[in-house]
């Protein structure tokens, strides 16, 4: 169980940057829907319900007072709404999640999926481009007499202004009934997977016409349907091993070498509630939103409505640590049941180390926890905390009686303001947060 922390020996974070518009009247299109630093943390990108892809490059090195800040590389529209004639369905054309591919070359690679299409772009650059062309002039338009040509000459490449190209490799389409909730690239460079409410399907990246069903946990009469998936991932390093997690709470872990299809998982991993302590709520707040391997592979992280779950993945029993991310919610589960906040889908992230988790919640809260000192923090991406360089302050949370000078009363609390997407870069301490339309960069303050 965590603490609450007070900043000292914390990690400070001083405000980097903020991107987006700052009207209050928010474009539903322009709600930021996934946030993913690539492997190297030199790009990030945001993907949102407009279907489009937006990078930002780091431009200088982080430091004690370096500003690694974050400058757009590219934007292009990933998805298009779609209309399926056959079921009448309307497919959005929203970006569920966006996840980088490890680079070898020059060129940057990232997979972006909708409800139903996975896509994989291609980003690269130009900076020189070709002249001295014998049939062209020199805007590239043909010569309308050739035969005037009398000396022949080699093109050469010239300097140009920089040009950043997003162009799609391949479409990975119809194979999902249902809607895809997450996609995961396997280690091995080579597959990876897509998951929707009932499917898992394994894909190689070279192939767009067939892909592998590897779980279908679909029974033969739906009413008998009893439990959904809701996050899929690879294992960091054994590319035979992935994890599923469950609208029951449970995590699956699978491996390949076992059978073809893995319905029969090698290990699950369940926490048993006291039956005393049931309400008409427990099941949809045990829910699982998120689930992370450790960079290390040795652990899993879980997030379900109300708390953040650290799984060994040698103890299935029980988790190895269990965070409150906003337990006084949990006399306000009624009314949060009929604004439908209940349903909110939280992630997580770990640090590079992973020695720190954050993950988000309402108010525009969000909450990083220091693992081997059991100690979190709870922080506030706003406006008003943008002034340059500015540190952040610890925020609490009152639950009753008196309310301190710096807290805020849980009753006053925003829940249209909330913090459903994080990243942390996978090398130094900056961490990326998405507030509606807007996303704001941290990084480490320096005493």
């Amino acid at each position: 169980m965590a603490g609450d922390g007070d900043g000292d020996g914390d990690i400070l974070w001083r405000f980097s940057q903020v991107k987006g518009a700052m009207d209050d009247d928010v474009a539903e299109a322009d709600i930021i829907s996934t946030v993913e630093f690539n492997h190297t943390g030199e790009l990030l990108a945001t993907g949102d319900k407009g279907g489009r892809v937006v990078i930002f490059q780091q431009q200088g090195q982080n430091g004690p007072r370096g500003g690694a800040e974050y400058n757009v590389y590219s934007t292009f529209q990933s998805h298009e709404p779609e209309f399926d004639y056959l079921k009448s369905l309307e497919i959005e054309e929203k970006i569920n999640k966006i996840r980088w591919l490890p680079q070898s070359n020059a060129a940057h690679f990232l997979l972006s999926t909708n409800d139903k299409c996975i896509k994989l772009w291609k980003i690269t650059e130009r900076d020189k481009r070709p002249e001295g062309y014998n049939l062209k002039d020199e805007d590239g338009h043909y010569r309308e007499d050739p035969g005037r040509i009398t000396a022949l000459q080699v093109p050469v490449f010239k300097p140009a202004d920089l040009m950043v190209e997003a162009s799609p490799r391949r479409v990975f389409a119809n194979a999902h009934t249902y809607h895809v909730n997450s996609i995961s690239v396997n280690s091995d460079g080579e597959t990876y997977l897509s998951t929707d409410d009932l499917r898992i399907n394994l894909w190689n990246l070279e192939i767009t016409d067939c892909s592998f069903n590897i779980v279908d946990i679909k029974p033969a009469n739906m009413e008998e349907l009893t439990e959904v998936i809701t996050a899929s991932e690879f294992h960091p390093e054994h590319c035979n091993t992935f994890v599923y997690s469950s609208s029951k709470g449970t995590l699956r872990l699978c491996d390949m070498r076992a059978a073809a299809l893995c319905d029969q998982h090698a290990k699950m991993f369940e926490e048993t509630n006291d039956p005393n302590s049931r309400s008409f709520f427990s099941e949809i707040i045990s829910s699982i939103s998120d689930v992370k391997f450790s960079h290390s592979g040795r652990y899993l992280m879980t997030r379900d409505y109300l708390s953040v779950k650290i799984w060994d993945l040698n103890m299935e029993n029980r988790p190895l640590e269990t965070y409150q991310v906003h337990e006084y919610l949990r006399s306000k589960l009624c009314s949060l049941y009929e604004n439908d906040c209940i349903f909110d889908k939280f992630e997580c992230c770990w640090n590079g180390t992973d020695s720190v988790v954050m993950t988000g919640s309402y108010n525009n809260f969000f909450r990083t926890i220091d693992r081997a000192r059991c100690l979190d923090l709870t922080l506030e991406a706003s406006r008003e905390n943008c002034k340059p360089h500015s540190v952040l302050k610890p925020r609490r949370v009152c639950t009753g009686g008196k309310r301190q000078k710096d807290e805020i009363s849980v009753d006053s609390l925003d829940f249209d303001r909330k913090i459903l997407h994080t990243a942390w870069h996978p090398l130094d301490n900056i961490i990326a947060v998405a507030t509606t339309n807007n996303l704001y960069i941290y990084q480490e303050h320096v005493k």
